[in-house]
């Protein structure tokens, strides 16, 4: 009987508060492993939506790559020989009482819309005779051509020579390399 006091503590409450501590201790750690599996699930389920949404960007680079290839060897060559080879191909295409190019100028330094900016440019200002329709079409094939003229300037004005054709001057800023 005079154990019984110590019997009870060391025999019963003792294991069992170590018992439980250790039954406690068992669910707190898988709660944490739990939450910790959740959020490393919700950063995989993430990384790999950012993994899909790479590769899909990727498939449609790629297939703008020869695009890129071409516009970057545009961008490399000397505007002035462009815009003139350019020029001759689309008169050949136009009839030349319709179309007529009247003068080119290459002014020198940086001004209109490059001015603003950091980006190598050149100017080029054109003049044409020839009718609406025609000029329509001589333009969209250079700007087609050359995507990376920017029209600055454009004044049209009836011709003193003919009723049907209108006299054009144009000014481009060209986008360099």
């Amino acid at each position: 009987m005079f154990y019984r006091q110590s019997i009870v503590l060391f025999g019963f409450v003792l294991p069992f508060a170590v018992c439980a501590a250790i039954v406690g201790g068992g669910f707190a750690l898988k709660s944490k492993a739990a939450a910790s599996f959740q959020q490393k699930q919700a950063l995989f389920k993430s990384a790999e939506n950012n993994r899909i949404g790479a590769l899909t960007l990727e498939a449609q680079v790629s297939k703008k790559r020869p695009h890129v290839d071409r516009w970057n060897t545009q961008l490399e060559k000397e505007t002035a020989n462009s815009i003139t080879s350019h020029l001759k191909e689309i008169g050949d295409l136009l009839p030349a009482r319709e179309f007529q190019q009247t003068a080119v100028e290459y002014p020198s330094g940086s001004t209109g819309f490059a001015s603003a900016s950091t980006q190598k440019s050149s100017q080029v200002k054109l003049a044409f005779r020839g009718t609406f329709r025609s000029m329509q079409r001589a333009f969209v094939e250079l700007e087609t051509r050359m995507p990376q003229l920017q029209l600055q300037d454009l004044k049209i004005e009836p011709s003193s020579s003919s009723t049907s054709t209108l006299n054009f001057q144009v000014t481009y800023t060209a986008w360099e390399k």
